[in-house]
């Protein structure tokens, strides 16, 4: 494995498009890692400090995620280095936009990612710009299909993301109207888990403790459905400060932080501060833990606690969760993966990924439980094959690893 990491971390990306704002300090990147199959895709991040690497290192992630959910394209990414907070921040991504316009009309799809949003950002802008769906470069590129079926396609793709989740089932709230768009990518994460102690354990989550970083979409909305299914939820550490309850949130109280969020931040008049929280939280013991915030954010030491405290799985919401500076398995990943069970980002976090794979296929359905469904049953299905090469709770990332790079780089 070893050997095909190296070949395909030292691959040189197709394409580099870098930008500079006119009008601003922003500047960003697309990283196209390859055009395999015609196209290659991957979401749109803004944040203070992005960096060509990052976003490199993102769109090789990105061409390993589409080994399990599809299609089978190229990895790609787009990073803003500008603070999302700064109220300029739709000017700078309608000038964005209109600078990979010719990109996203013949071979890259995009998507929203970390503080830009699917529905409410990126699909209105590209419209603006008369691109039909931020993914027409990948049906064009990819799919080659002729006007009409592109345009089936695309009207599935613009009534599939933003579908309003009515299942009761599924929806946190019918009164708030969360979408597709909003949840799936957290909801796939908490499947993940769920399949986890299926296929591994033979058992279930029910009073499992469990700590999550981050309380944006995937974080929030994971922490949602695991503690619908029985799980305790610890420990929640955002940068806005933390939450620690060694019996467990109830599942009111995580309903409650999650329709309460604020700017994707937690929000609660029984914060702790971040530096108390971060003090404290590693070693509260959780059988799972849940990085979904910023990549590259674990480090060993609090690795190490966590293990000590009776970790057994890490499900990887966030890219890229291990504070290495390798791009895949750094000494900090391969400690993890070497002690206990991580399900790597590629599978974990694969949600809206595999939306748009579904909703790429002509003549899908257009339905949320269907939609959701089949998330979960691929993730089940990636899970299921890395079980039948390794039974064993420990390398399961290197051995997923091992069969989406046989996949990528063996003829």
């Amino acid at each position: 494995m070893q050997k095909l990491l190296k070949q395909f971390e030292k691959k040189e990306p197709e394409i580099v498009f870098e930008w500079k704002d006119s009008e601003t300090e922003a500047e960003g990147w697309i990283v196209i890692n390859s055009l395999r199959g015609g196209a290659a895709a991957g979401g749109t991040r803004m944040r203070k400090g992005v960096t060509k690497e990052e976003v490199l290192a993102l769109a090789k992630t990105m061409e390993v995620k589409f080994t399990v959910s599809g299609p089978p394209i190229g990895g790609g990414k787009s990073g803003i280095n500008f603070d999302p907070h700064d109220p300029r921040k739709e000017e700078v991504l309608k000038r964005w936009f209109k600078a990979v316009k010719p990109l996203l009309k013949s071979y890259y799809g995009t998507g929203g990612d970390m503080n830009v949003d699917e529905v409410d950002d990126v699909i209105p802008i590209c419209r603006e710009n008369k691109i039909l769906f931020p993914l027409e470069g990948v049906i064009v590129g990819h799919y080659k299909k002729n006007k009409e079926a592109t345009l089936k396609v695309i009207n599935q793709l613009s009534k599939g993301v933003p579908l309003i989740v009515k299942n009761k089932e599924l929806t946190p709230n019918s009164k708030k109207k969360y979408s597709v768009g909003d949840l799936i990518t957290g909801y796939g994460v908490a499947e993940s888990i769920i399949h986890y102690y299926n296929i591994y354990h033979k058992s279930n989550i029910k009073n499992k403790r469990i700590i999550i970083q981050g309380w944006g979409n995937v974080a929030a909305t994971a922490a949602y459905y695991l503690s619908k299914y029985g799980g305790k939820i610890v420990g929640i550490i955002d940068l806005a400060g933390g939450i620690i309850n060694n019996n467990g949130l109830n599942f009111d109280e995580i309903k409650s932080l999650f329709e309460n969020r604020t700017s994707n931040s937690l929000e609660n008049d029984k914060l702790l501060s971040f530096s108390e929280t971060n003090d404290k939280i590693w070693e509260v013991g959780a059988e799972i833990f849940v990085p979904a915030a910023a990549s590259r954010l674990l480090s060993q030491n609090q690795l190490d606690s966590m293990i000590e405290n009776g970790l057994q799985v890490i499900s990887s919401g966030a890219n890229v969760p291990f504070a290495d500076k390798e791009i895949f398995f750094g000494p900090i990943s391969k400690s993890a993966d070497e002690r206990i069970s991580v399900i790597p980002d590629f599978i974990a976090n694969c949600g809206m990924a595999r939306v748009f794979a579904y909703l790429m296929q002509e003549n899908q359905t257009i339905n949320d439980l269907e939609i959701f469904e089949d998330t979960s049953k691929t993730i089940y299905k990636a899970l299921q094959q890395t079980f039948s090469k390794n039974k064993k709770h420990n390398n399961i990332s290197k051995t997923a690893f091992e069969i989406a790079l046989n996949q990528l780089l063996v003829k």
